[in-house]
């Protein structure tokens, strides 16, 4: 296996914590995650979720180098979910990479874990300058890459769209993260209930949506009317957007990253866009979609290669670490 750098990547920016051993030719020898369920009805408690964090982390960073079928004393990099995130459970996953890099006396990379997202999908999908559209939890963003940089050309303005379904969900009464729940749902109705469509400029508005979507709730319409038409909004909005920036920046190729990808509805609508526009759209594999070691790893051997390290000492996380803040240096 020892054919070039292989690099561990933790991830812990939020509910999951992840590691995963990828080399510097993109093979993903494993991926192992846990994730903090939060009881149902509410929402990620810091607190607990870096509690399980903390509880599972050696357990899941050795089952990580089992299935890698490798030695600790093999790893060449240790990377780490530097933000933004939760504190807290970022906390956890710095600290499990500052003790694996002081042991193995290895060296230590702060990963973006927005720009992982990006990356990991580019490697996955063979996409080489695609508009991006980021959605998760954590983001709601079009991006394009240019000078240096992935810069942002659309944002939302509130919410992200993970936040919208994942509160939406919560209101409903079902556990954090809804987006599996939400989407089944929504496959049931085809009952369209009209919901604030609010697009400015190119950025995007998720709040009258989740207001209007919990008073229809309170009056008793079907819930899953409420999540179709709640998609059926949101994702269309998406699609506008996305488009605007395809056009604007006379790129050929989309790709949807983040847990939102996933969405078997939201990839729908970006290829009936796409294929009007003549582009070709790539989305990350579900299994990669959501929060995973891997795009820590894989993104650590690419910032590692370009010359980003740090020291135990002068190692960090950031809690708001905005992607365009961030030099990609291995990009043209």
């Amino acid at each position: 296996m020892k054919n070039g750098q292989i690099c561990i990547g933790l991830e812990s920016t939020a509910h999951t914590f992840g590691a995963s051993i990828v080399d510097t030719d993109g093979n993903i020898f494993s991926d192992v995650k846990d994730i903090y369920k939060a009881p149902k009805g509410s929402g990620i408690h810091p607190r607990e979720a870096s509690r399980h964090h903390s509880n599972i982390a050696n357990e899941v960073i050795q089952k990580a180098i089992e299935q890698a079928k490798i030695k600790y004393t093999e790893l060449d990099i240790i990377s780490y979910s530097a933000g933004p995130g939760i504190g807290p459970c970022l906390r956890v996953g710095a600290t499990a990479a500052r003790a694996l890099s002081l042991k193995l006396n290895k060296p230590l990379v702060p990963v973006n874990h927005a720009i992982g997202h990006i990356e990991l999908g580019c490697l996955l999908t063979r996409a080489t300058d695609p508009v991006n559209l980021l959605v998760s939890g954590g983001h709601t963003m079009i991006l394009g890459f240019n000078s240096g940089k992935w810069r942002v050309f659309g944002e939302t303005l509130d919410l992200t769209i993970g936040q919208l379904i994942d509160q939406i969900g919560r209101y409903a009464g079902y556990s954090s993260p809804a987006g599996v729940t939400i989407e089944k749902l929504a496959s049931e109705s085809e009952n369209f209930l009209r919901l604030p469509y609010s697009v400015k400029g190119n950025d995007v508005s998720f709040s009258g949506i989740l207001t209007s979507a919990k008073k229809m709730i309170d009056k008793g319409e079907k819930i899953e009317d409420v999540c179709f038409s709640l998609q059926e909004t949101s994702y269309a909005m998406l699609a506008e957007v996305t488009e605007r920036a395809l056009s604007f920046l006379e790129k050929k190729e989309v790709i949807i990253t983040g847990g939102v990808a996933a969405s078997t509805r939201l990839k729908e609508m970006l290829e009936v866009m796409c294929k009007e526009r003549g582009s070709k759209l790539s989305v990350i594999p579900r299994n990669y979609a959501g929060d995973c070691g891997a795009q820590i790893a894989w993104t650590g051997i690419l910032a590692y290669n370009s010359g980003i390290k740090v020291s135990v000492e002068e190692s960090w996380v950031k809690q708001s670490w905005r992607l365009d803040r961030v030099d990609v240096k291995w990009r043209k």
